[in-house]
């Protein structure tokens, strides 16, 4: 199968190269430029097969959000040379993910069912049940780990250990809340449900920026609203166009990125299903068909691409 699996560029000018869990970034003075890799990640470990089209999908459904939301507030945005990339302003990052919650989910839910009620520093409710709608929806910021796991921080200590200064913190609280509020009036006019998401923030010229990706199946949680309360009020799974359905299946296979376990073999028909369900999400949330890059060389592709939008910079 024809998989992005990493990117191994020089170009002209480049100052430093990182690759994260999924992306592989190429830095120059003023700018990144951002490859959407067809890797995946579950429990903060990256498995051992791409998943075709996956880095497409991330990069397309990242790109409309941030067009749809540069309104409320700068992004690092500036070009989308290529299905997979996308190149923009290079911001210094705030050592927090901005983690907003709507509904008890996921990670929230694991930590409620075992008995926590304070959740990085928010008081939550007694009497909930998984995938309940919050009160309010709430921010649950962790800190931003380059390797292993994020981990949760109260805002209380990210101000008392100075990660973020009190400004800029109440300033990121106050977009983040501003991105979910529209992030669920988009979900809502596609039939979706935005349960939960996390947004992540630099600084450039003492502007904040928004960066990275936004509302994707790597960084979000949908449910589909028309059957939402109907399974809540029947104790049933809620049907979910997220990265869960991984997660779920490596914890059914013994995997929760605990130390000693094995990533399990993933067979290529569970890689074709991964593929068809981020292709689903793509046209679930974005209300447009996905249209599949096909690409006898996509490393060629991509290096034409993104040399073709440096130059023309």
């Amino acid at each position: 199968m024809n998989a992005l699996k990493e990117t191994h560029f020089q170009f002209p000018g480049q100052t430093g190269f990182y690759r994260g869990k999924v992306r592989d970034v190429y830095m120059f003075d003023n700018r990144l430029v951002m490859v959407a890799t067809d890797r995946i990640s579950a429990f903060d470990v990256v498995l051992p097969r791409p998943i075709p089209f996956k880095g497409q999908v991330l990069n397309q459904i990242a790109s409309h959000f941030l067009r749809a939301t540069a309104d409320l507030l700068p992004n690092w945005l500036l070009d989308t040379p290529d299905p997979n990339v996308g190149v923009g302003w290079r911001c210094e990052p705030f050592a927090v993910e901005m983690v907003v919650r709507g509904y008890l989910a996921g990670h929230a839910w694991r930590e409620y069912r075992a008995g926590r009620r304070v959740l990085c520093g928010v008081p939550l409710p007694e009497g909930l049940k998984e995938n309940d709608k919050l009160p309010t929806p709430i921010i649950t910021p962790t800190t931003k780990a380059h390797e292993g796991h994020d981990e949760d921080i109260s805002r209380a200590e990210i101000l008392a250990q100075g990660i973020v200064a009190a400004a800029d913190y109440e300033q990121l609280e106050r977009y983040a809340l501003a991105l979910f509020e529209r992030g669920t009036q988009m979900a809502a006019e596609q039939g979706l449900i935005l349960v939960d998401t996390k947004y992540e923030f630099g600084k450039l010229d003492g502007t904040i920026y928004l960066i990275d990706e936004i509302h994707t199946p790597d960084s979000s949680r949908y449910f589909y609203m028309d059957s939402y309360e109907e399974n809540q009020a029947n104790g049933a799974p809620q049907k979910q166009l997220s990265k869960e359905f991984v997660r779920e299946w490596l914890i059914e296979n013994g995997f929760q990125g605990k130390e000693g376990q094995q990533v399990p073999a993933m067979e290529d028909a569970w890689v074709h299903t991964i593929t068809d369900r981020y292709i689903e999400l793509f046209e679930k949330v974005t209300g447009t068909q996905f249209v599949r890059t096909e690409s006898g060389d996509i490393l060629q592709r991509i290096e034409e691409n993104i040399l073709r939008s440096l130059n023309s910079q």
